[in-house]
């Protein structure tokens, strides 16, 4: 299925790949959690991580939905490829910036659209890897035209970011599509513009 407006890059190769000890990460920070549960003492190890954004992008001009494409370690140990097709995200790593400051800072960066906060529409949140993280995700839309391109996007300190139009009439199936390995936020989102967003616009 041509899912795309263009069809995205070749996967580049990873290499070299090798395991060592985390020690001091600034993203995360394993601990064991001791608790009592009806007065029965347990325990649980847990990692302690940021929370995040993240953004649905529908690009009115072209009718199509801006995602991106990039490797994920974690992923890779699983799959042994890593490329994730996911909404534009970031980490809530700002104390003196809002949700929202950090999710348009996120689709600059990442998209190339300059949008004002007040253009994002709240979605819904959850917690993601409730089992070993529990790290809470806001899911913001918004609505983009090409008037709003101002940079190629790609992500910033060497994040190797593919920006993708996915075609309106395709996301659908897109997201049924296990071929093509992706968060589910994305899922979610996809979901949620055509049946609660515009339900008008459902194709498939």
């Amino acid at each position: 299925a041509s899912y795309f407006i263009t069809p995205p890059q070749a996967t580049p190769i990873i290499s070299d790949l090798r395991q060592g000890e985390c020690k001091d990460s600034r993203f995360i920070k394993p601990l064991r959690l001791h608790y009592k549960q009806d007065s029965e003492e347990k325990q649980w190890d847990i990692i302690h991580s940021h929370d995040s954004v993240s953004i649905l992008l529908y690009e009115r001009d072209l009718e199509a939905f801006v995602i991106v494409k990039q490797f994920r370690p974690a992923v890779y140990m699983r799959n042994h490829n890593g490329y994730i097709y996911e909404l534009c995200a970031g980490l809530v790593d700002k104390p003196k910036k809002s949700l929202e400051q950090i999710a348009v800072e996120e689709v600059f960066e990442e998209c190339g659209y300059e949008i004002p906060t007040n253009r994002l529409q709240f979605v819904n949140s959850f917690y993601n890897s409730v089992g070993i993280s529990g790290a809470r995700q806001t899911v913001y839309l918004a609505e983009v035209s090409k008037e709003d391109k101002h940079a190629l996007g790609g992500g910033t300190d060497g994040e190797k970011i593919e920006v993708l139009y996915l075609k309106a009439s395709e996301a659908l199936e897109f997201v049924r599509d296990e071929d093509y390995d992706k968060t589910p936020s994305l899922a979610f989102g996809i979901n949620y513009f055509f049946y609660q967003y515009r339900p008008s616009h459902k194709r498939k």
